[in-house]
């Protein structure tokens, strides 16, 4: 009997993204222990590492963090396939193809404090269409918007303040090519 061995060899942007997942999925898991007034509504914080990320080495490593981070929380919280699985998922996709279009936008008025508040509205937008789609079918949902918009621009605010320092503060800053 022959066997077979496969070796795979880490190239340096594996070892770079497997690092910042690991530190978006210990954001995500801590958050989902403070206690917050509303459901649903919580800071991202796992989002400044993927703004980070998104600013120092590009969109696709930013997707790479930002998916690891859903897959890998829900798994650690015990919410795989459910439905908080699926809105985190719906969130981080539509943050995710929110960050890919302001990507283009001039860097002279905007970066990571409009990117990350961009990718909040994108997350909450994507996620109560989802819940009315799947979970609340009535239109009543949408009465949360305006409250769950208010924490968009809160968090998405403070979230791309932090990255804007981190990004500031981190040595060897580059600015990843555009997509």
């Amino acid at each position: 009997m022959t066997r077979s061995v496969i070796n795979l060899t880490p190239t340096p942007e594996d070892d770079r993204i497997a690092r910042h997942a690991a530190a978006a999925i210990a954001l995500a898991v801590a958050e989902a222990a403070i206690p917050l007034p509303l459901p649903g509504v919580k800071p991202g914080l796992a989002n400044i590492i993927t703004l980070v990320v998104l600013v120092r080495w590009g969109w696709r490593e930013a997707a790479w963090v930002s998916l690891l981070r859903v897959f890998a929380a829900s798994l650690l919280l015990g919410q795989f396939l459910a439905p908080g699985f699926f809105l985190s998922l719906a969130g981080a996709l539509a943050s995710l193809l929110a960050l890919a279009g302001a990507a283009g936008l001039p860097k002279k008025w905007f970066g990571p404090v409009s990117h990350s508040i961009f990718a909040a509205f994108a997350h909450i937008g994507a996620q109560l269409i989802l819940a009315r789609a799947w979970l609340i079918p009535h239109d009543g949902v949408f009465y949360l918007a305006p409250l769950f918009g208010a924490a968009a621009v809160v968090f998405g605010l403070l979230n791309g303040l932090i990255a804007t320092a981190l990004l500031r503060d981190l040595p060897g800053q580059q600015e990843a090519p555009r997509p």
